[in-house]
């Protein structure tokens, strides 16, 4: 039986073939458009494969995500503004070796779960990052409209326009994106009253998929236990996995539907029931997508900020242009 292979430029641009089969002996082709993330892909996790890198002070999946993102965030100004009401300041540049939980310095790590099954206690390793889901609120929402999801699957965070407002985090079922205070234009605008930093998350490494490469988590994983590959494809392995396996498939419905897919030996609710929730550390629950029917107001609500923003920045100017008429 052949082992999943992971997918690399060199033997794409050679045959245009690539593997990214689990448990299976079939092969299956990767469009050159859909790999250069202009198709939908989505990524499948094999929980029977991932061992939590056990043998390494770091699983291999967050310390290549760490080492590509390196530099990514500027260090925040001293003193960070402390912002109103919320007086809540989120300062995690002096906290990036922690690998644990996820921060903005850490967008992808491994929760070791100890399931009860059939009265025996089985250990699950589980890479979590962002979900990437079919139809985010995150970017729905956005009220600075700084987070897309792009056509390739990706759901991307552009930090040159986010306000760390951390609505995205609020409506994300898994609160997966966390906020680096005291950098951001927010400092350019209202450093006390507008914003609080950044929101930061996993983007599937966006710039990578564009140059035909693929996520450095999915390269680094030395058990090949995730892979990337054109949408359906994915989803038809993840459903051949979970049938071979007589397993669990999580991801296809959840929040409506995602690009990230997990298969695995022990329900997922099993696994949530046992899973420590708590900041950073995402549950595995059943979930629907928050706000699916309230998504035209929400948006409207959401983005009143910025709107009166815009309002006041387009009556300045055209109290300075006025001006400036007057004086010529």
């Amino acid at each position: 039986m052949k082992k999943m292979v992971n997918l690399n430029r060199r033997r794409f641009l050679k045959s245009a073939t690539a593997s990214a089969v689990i448990g299976t002996t079939a092969l299956f082709n990767i469009p050159q458009k859909a790999w250069a993330g202009e198709g939908k892909l989505a990524s499948l996790i094999d929980l029977t494969r991932c061992d939590g890198c056990s043998a390494l002070d770091v699983p291999a999946c967050a310390s290549a995500c760490k080492k590509i993102k390196t530099g990514s965030i500027p260090e925040p100004v001293d003193p960070i503004p402390i912002p109103f009401p919320t007086r809540k300041v989120e300062d995690w540049s002096k906290k990036k070796a922690v690998f644990d939980r996820l921060t903005p310095y850490n967008l992808i790590f491994v929760q070791k779960v100890e399931a009860d099954v059939g009265g025996r206690k089985q250990a699950v390793f589980i890479p979590r990052r962002c979900m990437h889901c079919d139809n985010p609120a995150c970017a729905t929402l956005c009220p600075f409209a700084s987070n897309h999801k792009h056509e390739n699957g990706a759901v991307v965070i552009d930090p040159a326009t986010c306000f760390g407002g951390a609505k995205c985090k609020t409506v994300c079922p898994w609160e997966i994106p966390q906020r680096q205070s005291g950098i951001g234009v927010y400092l350019k605008v209202l450093p006390t009253l507008m914003g609080n930093g950044i929101m930061v998350k996993c983007d599937l490494c966006n710039d990578l998929l564009k140059d035909g490469k693929i996520p450095a988590c999915i390269e680094a994983c030395p058990k090949q236990a995730m892979a990337i590959g054109p949408r359906e494809e994915i989803f038809a392995k993840a459903e051949e996995l979970k049938n071979k396996i007589s397993g669990y498939l999580y991801g296809k419905t959840e929040n409506g539907g995602t690009s990230t897919l997990y298969v695995s030996p022990v329900a997922f609710d099993a696994l949530n029931a046992s899973v420590k929730q708590e900041a950073g550390r995402p549950g595995l629950g059943k979930v629907k997508r928050r706000m699916e029917k309230t998504d035209g107001l929400g948006k409207a609500v959401l983005a009143a900020p910025a709107i009166g923003i815009a309002a006041g920045v387009f009556a300045f100017v055209s109290k300075r242009k006025s001006g400036s008429k007057r004086e010529e």
